[in-house]
């Protein structure tokens, strides 16, 4: 039975910005839930959301795999970025990837789909079939207005290379890639501009906190102590952002699009503050259900990154083919830290019932290779963070298919758990030799 104090999951607050209306969405309350707090009022279960994040030109192994596997396994070098969130991090080593062609850096991307690229033709290739993150979308994108987004951080995308495979880390099938979106502002439009309308002159615009003060309090009223602190820390956050993000009408917490618009200065690209607003965009979007599916793109396969914000001023790429490298293993240890970034926000990020959206999540993390001098997709490394409403085992673990130099296994059992997390129905990820039938029972969480 719905209780008096239980509001629609779908309510905004409204008010009037110089003339225009501004609109602000709300994080999930525990008002929007049922009777049990297990579910929302309508029966519908609470979200889990989905991302696949993919960085180029893979790691050295012997300085990535952590030195003992099970349950409070030791961070290796180039993992320590991930201290912070240790017990939401999985480490998986030692799979085959079972591509059947090797092209370079091309068949790494099997591991995001379970398919062998098609259409293949020097460094020209598509993707085999829909990557992980569209199949999830496939199935819970409908409950929310954006099915999922894809966003980028780095624009260098290998010179080298065409089709779509090597382009694009999402694609609905072999002619449908999702390309990232690399400017904040433009990925701010992509997932809040359908809801903001245009305001009529920025001199009148004031700000979206007072537009809504009147119902913001009437709002008050319906909620209890613990839904009162987390409105108040929802819009503390608006407050924050609005530093940030120049003033028109905004949605879902965003006052407007953010000032960062990932443009080089003096050549050097803003890594770091991008994939903070990227993070930030993609925090604000599942607080607020916006979309519960996203893909990051955060520097391309076989690409000429440069990462001259930490003074290191040749090509990624370049540097992968020499193992002895310590451009390379810096650069790792650097990749590494901006996931941590975004995974660290995600942890400090609350969702309903006291959890975090590494409690709700599921981070899945490759690269287009296991190491980059080799090309080899032996060993390719996968990293999965939160649990997804332990659906995924928690706290993390390293789990190794095979001791080094061997590989074993199937990278696409990685996927297939993965996917069975949101649509148990799945007997099957990919095809050919890569495909699987067999999830991987030693990652399942107690919800499985």
């Amino acid at each position: 039975m719905i209780n008096r104090r239980t509001i629609p999951r779908r309510t905004f607050l409204r008010g009037l910005v110089g003339g225009s209306a501004a609109v602000v969405g709300l994080p999930l309350l525990e008002a929007m839930l049922d009777s049990h707090g297990e579910a929302l009022a309508d029966g519908s279960p609470l979200p889990t959301r989905f991302v696949t994040w993919f960085f180029g030109n893979g790691v050295i192994l012997p300085r990535f795999e952590p030195a003992a596997t099970g349950a409070n396994y030791p961070l290796s070098d180039q993992l320590q970025p991930l201290a912070n969130v240790r017990d939401y991090v999985t480490v998986l080593t030692g799979l085959r990837n079972r591509c059947e062609v090797t092209v370079t850096h091309h068949e790494g991307m099997t591991a995001f789909n379970g398919y062998t690229m098609t259409e293949l033709s020097g460094l020209f290739s598509k993707a085999g079939g829909p990557t992980i993150d569209q199949l999830i979308a496939a199935k819970i994108g409908q409950d929310t207005p954006v099915a999922s987004i894809h966003l980028g951080v780095s624009k260098h995308l290998s010179v080298m290379d065409s089709g779509t495979t090597m382009h694009a880390l999402s694609h609905k099938g072999p002619n449908e890639p999702q390309y990232p979106q690399f400017n904040p502002q433009q990925a701010w439009t992509d997932l809040f501009g359908a809801f903001a309308p245009q305001a009529d002159d920025r001199a009148l615009r004031t700000s979206i906190l007072d537009a809504v003060r009147d119902q913001t309090a009437a709002l008050r009223k319906k909620l209890g102590t613990h839904d009162n602190q987390r409105l108040d820390a929802h819009l503390d956050g608006v407050g924050a952002l609005e530093k940030k993000i120049e003033a028109t009408a905004p949605l879902c917490a965003l006052p407007d699009k953010p000032t960062e618009t990932n443009t080089d200065i003096n050549g050097v690209e803003p890594i770091t503050a991008v994939n903070a607003v990227m993070s930030d965009l993609l925090v604000y979007a599942f607080q607020c259900d916006i979309t519960r599916v996203a893909s990051m793109l955060f520097h391309g396969g076989a690409a000429e990154t440069v990462f001259s914000e930490i003074d290191i001023w040749s090509g990624h790429h370049n540097n992968s083919h020499n193992p002895n490298s310590e451009e390379l293993h810096t650069g790792i240890v650097h990749i590494m830290g901006r996931f941590a970034d975004m995974l660290e926000k995600f942890k400090a990020s609350e969702d309903i019932d006291g959890k975090n959206l590494l409690d709700t999540s599921i981070i899945y993390c490759s690269s287009d290779c296991a190491e980059g001098w080799t090309h080899s997709i032996e060993r390719q490394p996968v990293i999965l963070a939160g649990h997804g409403r332990n659906k995924l085992i928690f706290p993390g673990i390293h789990v190794q298919a095979a001791p080094y130099p061997m590989s074993d296994g199937n990278i696409s059992d990685v996927l297939l758990t993965v996917l069975q997390a949101y649509d148990k129905s799945a007997t099957s990820i990919g095809a050919g030799a890569p495909m699987s039938t067999t999830p991987m029972e030693a990652i399942m969480g107690t919800m499985f």
